[in-house]
């Protein structure tokens, strides 16, 4: 049996933090990861597991029929519970995954009251984000475009944006989760343009909307890295996070009317969108 984390034996706690690439869910681990108590990283492979175990107990197993619906919460409970109990010392855990804004109805039935951090950012500026990346490494390609040699900005674009491309599904998702029914209560909307210029005040609502209390942050001092990862997929850089959180101004490297065409699409900021109330920061 697994032993419980913290000494006061309190349950452990299950946060998730989805949202959009390239738009500070690293950064936000890497803080939370500050606080002795919490444990946050990088995309995980839980969210793809809880599929592979959804797929073979579902119709496609001939088995499957022998598999009750409380069984099936059971497993992917215990899922979740089972890939963090090696891990003592922390009694809040953060698990990150692009599908979770997809899956706010399911987390909602394995953990009642569950909180999700959605980390968003204009969308412009995600795509620009990662053209820097993939023009840091001329001599390589990478596996977010299968590792296809004869792309140009507007193609590789096309597959980040396309519906289930790395920053198009995300997006879907995001908006999902914003406009769906577990929104209000469970839902958070954290900015990246909020988190680097205010980072005090960004994680200060974070904390308030976990209802957890306050640890003192070092946002000059940062430290985090996937330099594996990275380099797997063939693209250095990506879940790299600077040392001192702070805003730095730059200027597009996308052509003009790419920037132009996803400068608007910031749903979450359109104050008649936000049917649901949910809290954004």
């Amino acid at each position: 049996m697994p032993t419980t984390p913290d000494a006061s034996n309190s349950p452990r706690k299950f946060h998730f933090i989805s949202g959009l690439p390239r738009a500070g869910t690293t950064l936000l681990a890497a803080i939370l990861n500050q606080n002795p108590r919490f444990r946050a990283g990088m995309t995980s492979p839980l969210a793809d597991i809880m599929g592979v175990v959804m797929s073979e107990a579902s119709s496609k197993n001939d088995f499957s029929f022998d598999v009750s619906d409380e069984q099936r919460v059971a497993l992917l409970r215990g899922l979740v519970e089972n890939f963090y109990s090696v891990e003592a010392g922390s009694n809040v855990v953060f698990d990150t995954s692009r599908l979770w804004c997809s899956r706010m109805q399911l987390l909602n039935v394995l953990f009642p009251g569950v909180k999700v951090i959605a980390c968003v950012r204009q969308l412009a500026w995600v795509l620009d984000s990662m053209e820097r990346l993939v023009r840091r490494q001329p001599v390589s390609v990478s596996k977010v475009f299968r590792f296809d040699t004869n792309t140009t900005v507007y193609s590789r674009v096309e597959a980040l944006t396309d519906p289930r491309g790395m920053v198009g599904f995300a997006y879907q998702a995001t908006k999902e989760a914003f406009y769906g029914p577990h929104a209000q209560d469970h839902l958070l909307m954290l900015t990246y343009e909020s988190l680097v210029s205010d980072p005090a005040a960004a994680v200060r609502a974070v904390y308030q909307f976990l209802d957890e209390p306050w640890f003192e942050h070092d946002f000059d001092h940062i430290q985090y890295n996937a330099d594996e990862f990275d380099a797997r997929v063939g693209m250095p850089g990506l879940h790299s996070v600077r040392p001192k959180v702070e805003l730095i101004e730059r200027q597009p490297i996308l052509p003009r009317e790419i920037f132009g065409r996803f400068a608007n699409e910031a749903f979450w900021m359109e104050p008649k969108n936000n049917i649901n109330q949910v809290r954004i920061v």
